[in-house]
């Protein structure tokens, strides 16, 4: 059993959710079995975004343990807008544990290389998850976004407690019992960038949503690259490959060792203000081609122009300080 344990103000640089299991801080890419249950396929997932929310969070690869923050760009903390008619993130959203998108390798299928990060999960059950569970999940198929000239995968599962669970087996099946769920979900990946002022997403294959065989396949590969990641065969000078339980690691680390790295960490605080724009507060922007129009009218939508404009909405706040890969 994991636990998530929290550092830092919600909504500031110094934000981190921790992970701990019964015997002190592990780190949720290395350290967190990629199967649940390897027998029926069911994989861990890490939950970084719970649905509804716009707050951009990760695991951060480059500090030790991988916490949870939230992602900064240009120094800015970063939220996602709210595009028409969707609020935030429109499932529970994560990533599945000890895999990595080697940047080195092209994909065959996609023709562009794999995004330096671990594999990307959209969870589309029907309870709201808390950032930093770890959800076991039935995968149902996978998206090829390509981002920035990147292959982006994004799997589509469902929690295996989640009561329609059994009645999902494949991508075929959304349709009769999520129906519009898989149109709104690339109609969303096309479009969430837009009010960033950056061109409408593409996905390979023509968007067409892969099946489970087709998926697990591309687990066991991303999967794999990982192995060659921790173990050393691979390298990644941005990502920590510190862990407290791979076996045959050059990176293992002694148990004391991560709990003084938790321990640097600054104590847990109230969350700070959320920005007061359309982009959190509730108000959606109309986005048709590339261009951008508000719903809405006085300040508030003055306040989403001023998004659409210049990007989602920041906080500049000092830079925190997190702990560096050891």
């Amino acid at each position: 059993m994991f636990i998530a344990e929290e550092r830092g103000s919600p909504y500031a640089p110094d934000y981190r959710v921790f992970f701990r299991d019964e015997s002190g801080p592990v780190s949720p890419l290395h350290d967190i079995p990629l199967w649940a249950d390897r027998a029926r396929r069911l994989a861990n997932m890490v939950v970084e975004v719970p649905r509804w929310t716009n707050a951009k969070m990760e695991i951060s690869l480059g500090e030790t343990l991988n916490p949870i923050k939230q992602d900064v760009k240009k120094g800015a903390l970063r939220y996602v807008s709210n595009v028409f008619p969707h609020h935030g993130y429109i499932w529970n959203y994560g990533a599945l544990p000890q895999t990595w998108e080697d940047p080195r390798h092209v994909d065959p299928g996609t023709g562009a290389r794999g995004d330096n990060d671990p594999i990307d999960v959209i969870e589309i059950g029907s309870r709201v998850a808390q950032r930093g569970d770890v959800l076991t999940v039935k995968i149902l198929g996978a998206l090829a976004l390509i981002d920035e000239g990147e292959t982006d995968w994004k799997l589509i599962a469902i929690d295996a407690r989640d009561p329609d669970a059994e009645r999902l087996s494949d991508v075929a099946d959304l349709e009769k019992v999520r129906p519009g769920l898989l149109r709104a979900t690339l109609e969303w990946f096309r479009l969430y960038k837009v009010p960033d002022g950056k061109p409408v997403n593409v996905f390979a294959f023509d968007g067409e949503a892969k099946d489970a065989a087709f998926a697990h396949r591309v687990i066991d590969e991303v999967h794999e690259f990982w192995r060659a990641l921790v173990s050393g065969e691979a390298e990644a000078s941005d990502i920590c490959k510190s862990n407290v339980s791979v076996a045959g690691s050059a990176h293992r680390v002694p148990r004391d060792q991560a709990a003084a790295a938790l321990a640097a960490a600054p104590p847990p605080a109230q969350p700070q203000a959320l920005p007061d724009t359309g982009v959190v507060r509730g108000r959606g922007l109309f986005v048709r081609g590339r261009g951008v129009r508000l719903r809405g009218a006085g300040r508030g939508a003055r306040d989403a122009g001023r998004v659409a404009r210049h990007g989602a909405a920041v906080v500049r706040r000092p830079e925190s300080q997190a702990v560096a890969c050891s």
